[in-house]
């Protein structure tokens, strides 16, 4: 084997033992923002002259960096949102991975250079983050030297970020089979509350379950007010008068 092989298979098991530890850490709980964190940390450790990373999260069409290894990336991320253009929302709105030598771009993005000069970033990669049609972002490298970051560097970043779409994906879906359940859990709640002020109102005016409903109906609109809210009121009155 020689040492170009070497180095690339030590680069590779690299990889796979960030992956493992991403996907170790997504089994063990599912915290976001410890995902995305653990993601800029192993993302400078595996990538070969990356020395500032950060991830940008696009949703409702509005930007923001959601993790950062340097406050400097965050600054310059900031920067890209202000000017409304740059590699790291060009591969979130392309879905394709953008790699830059900051001195080559000075016609395409002259405001990008400026600021990446300021803060000393002479390279930069962004691989896509497509999570849904309500997400999409960008994991973010930066680098202080000029070699612009290799097609190898390009690869070996998106082979990351697949697991991290994986983990975005899931935890979109957790959060939003819990946010299901807590709308249940409430139209249960309502629910029950009504029936209990209608089965007093039936007991005490001996009216069948509509007249009841119709009289909580009339007091809401009477109100301007909800009818759970006028049914909970009626019953925690009856509730301190026995």
């Amino acid at each position: 084997m020689t040492g170009g092989d070497e180095q690339l298979t030590a680069r590779l098991d690299e990889v796979m033992v960030a992956m493992e530890s991403l996907t170790a850490m997504l089994d063990a709980e599912l915290d976001l923002g410890q995902m995305l964190q653990a993601v800029c940390d192993h993302a400078v450790q595996v990538v070969p002259g990356a020395d500032m990373a950060s991830i940008t999260l696009v949703r409702d069409g509005v930007p923001e960096t959601v993790a950062s290894t340097d406050q400097r990336a965050v600054n310059f991320d900031r920067e890209q949102y202000r000017i409304g253009d740059g590699p790291c929302l060009r591969a979130a709105e392309t879905g394709q991975p953008v790699r830059v030598g900051v001195g080559a771009v000075g016609d395409l993005w002259p405001e990008f250079v400026s600021a990446a000069e300021e803060v000393g970033v002479a390279s930069f990669l962004a691989a896509p983050l497509t999570v849904d049609e309500d997400m999409s972002g960008a994991v973010n490298l930066f680098g202080f030297t000029g070699h612009g970051f290799s097609e190898l560097e390009t690869k070996i970043l998106e082979l990351y970020t697949a697991t991290v779409v994986f983990g975005l994906r899931s935890a979109r879906r957790y959060f939003a089979a819990r946010e299901l359940v807590d709308q249940l859990n409430r139209a249960l709640e309502t629910r029950a509350v009504i029936d209990q002020a209608k089965g007093i109102l039936m007991a005490a005016h001996r009216i069948t379950a509509e007249e009841a409903f119709q009289r909580l109906v009339k007091r809401s609109q009477d109100g301007n007010r909800k009818l759970h809210e006028v049914a909970a009121e009626f019953v925690a009155a009856v509730a301190t008068t026995t």
